[in-house]
């Protein structure tokens, strides 16, 4: 990819985890990159992997509509267009916790973060992809295993990963006319630090604890890749991608 081929994207909860990967992941293969995330730090840090490559952090939390504004209005004025969004950040909460114990204040954080910050990054990428010339571009949310299954205790995660599939299908029939192609990344146990207590044990539908398999980030973010770089009369619109030997088909 030259430079006259570069494309640009942003990531959001680049600071860590999957975000990182995947903005890695795209700096390495010549993408420009806008860094999202509530922390400059971790930022700088993902920046610094691939300090060659032509990024941007920029501090933003998703749930605040002013921030998100910011952020791209940033990647206009720095990089011209926009190709790509990956729509990351997000949150699994208190897990762990009955139904009837979630406290509004955490479920409302879960649903403000994954869903309400996920739409109005998907707006704000969708206004942009329709005005610029030429015209359209790319949005990959990532999804879960949970947009599928659920795990115990975990109703504010299960249910924004539910209604970010609702998402992903209303801006890919709405884009259409617009060359804006939208995807979804299901991802179950990515090694992260969101993944981390699967080493120790995880609660299992049945009340048991087990240690679950993870697979390497990486291998995720060269999925997202390779969506990212199809043409865009080309869509992966749904992928799932999982430790091989996770208790996720079947009954384990």
């Amino acid at each position: 990819m030259n430079a006259k081929q570069t494309k640009i994207a942003v990531v959001t909860g680049a600071g860590s985890g999957i975000g990182r990967a995947v903005a890695v992941e795209l700096l390495r293969a010549g993408w420009s990159v806008a860094l999202a995330g509530r922390r400059a730090e971790p930022l700088e840090e993902t920046a610094a992997l691939v300090p060659e490559a032509p990024s941007v952090a920029v501090r933003t939390d998703v749930a605040r509509p002013e921030e998100v504004a910011t952020l791209f209005a940033s990647v206009r004025e720095r990089f011209g267009r926009l190709d790509l969004l990956f729509n990351n950040a997000g949150t699994f909460g208190p897990g762990g916790v009955p139904v009837e114990e979630l406290a509004y204040e955490a479920w409302r954080h879960v649903v403000d973060t994954n869903l309400n910050g996920a739409f109005l990054c998907a707006q704000a990428a969708f206004r942009q992809m329709k005005e610029q010339d030429p015209q359209g571009g790319r949005i990959i949310n990532n999804g879960s295993i949970s947009a599928h299954a659920p795990r115990p205790q975990s109703i504010a995660y299960t249910a924004t990963k539910h209604a970010m599939t609702g998402l992903t299908k209303s801006l890919s029939l709405d884009g259409r006319a617009y060359r804006i192609a939208c995807g979804q990344i299901d991802i179950g146990n990515a090694a992260t630090d969101m993944t981390s207590g699967m080493r120790a044990g995880t609660p299992q539908a049945n009340g048991e604890l087990a240690v679950e398999p993870v697979m390497d980030a990486v291998d995720v973010a060269r999925t997202v890749r390779h969506m990212a770089e199809l043409p865009l009369d080309a869509n992966v619109q749904f992928a799932t991608v999982m430790a091989t030997a996770m208790p996720y088909v079947g009954r384990g």
